[in-house]
């Protein structure tokens, strides 16, 4: 548990109030249970004040939800109040599974809908809220976060939109690019990185690596993501490569320009355990060709990471590159929504980030400074003292 003692030097911004939409009801419901566990056996000298009042529940969950007509339209609803509320509102835009019916037929959820639900909510509070966080793991529109022609800004507008909504922080991880903070320079945003918990999970699954650099690499799908990646290989002290994507700007395809090949810029990564870091796997197409790239530099095993597992195209292609040794692990967080087939696969490690949102949440509560969090250097280096000092036994 994290540091009791610096967030008892400062009484709470208001009473906690967390309120996930239907998109993140499972992970709303396991921060839940980490913030009344914590709280529970909290003991301070201000217990008995009155700037304490309500700080130990059975539970921080607010009753709402987002009905709708037959027509397609819907309201937020809040079944209790929240005047003076330090309310935290989580919602998982890639949410699909869930479904709304339009006239008889069964829609899907897409980004759209989940965003106007996010917005109706923040409408039912109605300004009686102490403050408002919104936390957005995935954060919408991201991908569409700058205009190369005559474009939308898709992703400024939503955030300009829900600070002049009442909305006073905005929470992300790993946001395609941070730089679209921006678009609102006056207010709190903060992208918040899962490395920590990459790197707890292959541990921990995985007890034979080598954490130096004769056998291990991480290496960056793209130019983009090359922040990530020197920030893991720095914390492991291990090297780093990346590839560049020549793409064919000539022609669109699905949104986008297809990639003609990958080019590789490192050193050599025969014999070494490769773990490619990036922040999305969309289709996984690109994922794919990258550790393909790599198995033909006669890379050792290859674990593919990154905080956002959407599999747009399904899984059929990533059984293929697990049963032809391409690919020996992936790795994604439970930030956006997981189907059982997923969870089900011998290959995959789930990187549950529930306590750490629950840290995040119980600190900015006590208005105390998250940078530690943020930053997680310390954390991973006493791990992997640990794993190394213990020949990879965490347990």
């Amino acid at each position: 548990m994290q540091d009791d003692g610096r967030n008892l030097q400062t009484i709470p911004a208001g009473a906690l109030g967390l309120l996930p939409l239907e998109s993140c009801r499972s992970i709303g419901e396991e921060v839940d249970k980490y913030l009344v566990k914590w709280r529970r056996v909290r003991e301070h000298e201000h217990e008995g004040d009155i700037t304490f009042t309500g700080y130990t529940r059975d539970s921080y969950l607010i009753k709402g939800n987002c009905p709708r007509f037959g027509t397609g339209e819907a309201k937020g609803t809040l079944n209790e109040s929240v005047r003076g509320y330090d309310l935290f509102i989580l919602v998982d835009v890639t949410n699909y599974n869930l479904t709304y019916k339009l006239c008889g037929m069964v829609n899907h959820m897409s980004p759209d809908d989940h965003y106007q639900d996010l917005k109706r909510m923040i409408a039912a509070v109605a300004g009686k809220a102490r403050r408002i966080t919104v936390i957005m793991p995935f954060l919408y529109e991201s991908r569409q976060h700058r205009r190369t022609s005559r474009e939308s800004l898709d992703c400024a507008l939503a955030l300009q939109e829900l600070i002049s909504m009442g909305v006073d922080n905005i929470i992300t991880f790993d946001a395609h690019d941070p730089r679209v903070q921006n678009s609102i320079p006056l207010n709190g945003f903060e992208t918040v990185n899962a490395s920590y918990q990459f790197i707890k999970s292959i541990l921990y699954s995985e007890p034979d690596l080598q954490l130096d650099n004769n056998h291990m690499m991480i290496v960056s799908p793209d130019e983009g993501g090359t922040n990530r990646a020197v920030y893991l290989a720095n914390v492991l002290g291990i090297d780093m490569g990346m590839f560049y994507k020549r793409r064919d700007y000539s022609r669109i395809v699905d949104g986008r320009n297809p990639i003609v090949a990958h080019e590789f810029l490192g050193s050599s990564v025969e014999g070494k355990d490769i773990i490619i870091v990036d922040d999305m796997i969309s289709s996984g197409d690109s994922m794919i060709d990258v550790a393909t790239e790599l198995k033909k530099r006669k890379a050792n095993r290859i674990f593919v990471v990154a905080t956002f597992g959407l599999f747009t195209n399904g899984l059929a292609k990533f059984d293929k590159a697990v049963e032809d040794g391409t690919i020996y692990r992936i790795v994604t967080t439970n930030l956006t929504y997981q189907t059982p087939e997923l969870l089900s696969k011998p290959y995959y490690i789930n990187c549950d980030m529930g306590k750490y949102i629950a840290y995040i949440i119980d600190t900015l509560n006590h208005d105390t400074s998250i940078s530690d969090l943020l930053d997680p250097y310390e954390k991973i280096q006493r791990l992997v003292s640990k794993y190394i000092a213990n020949n990879g036994d965490l347990s």
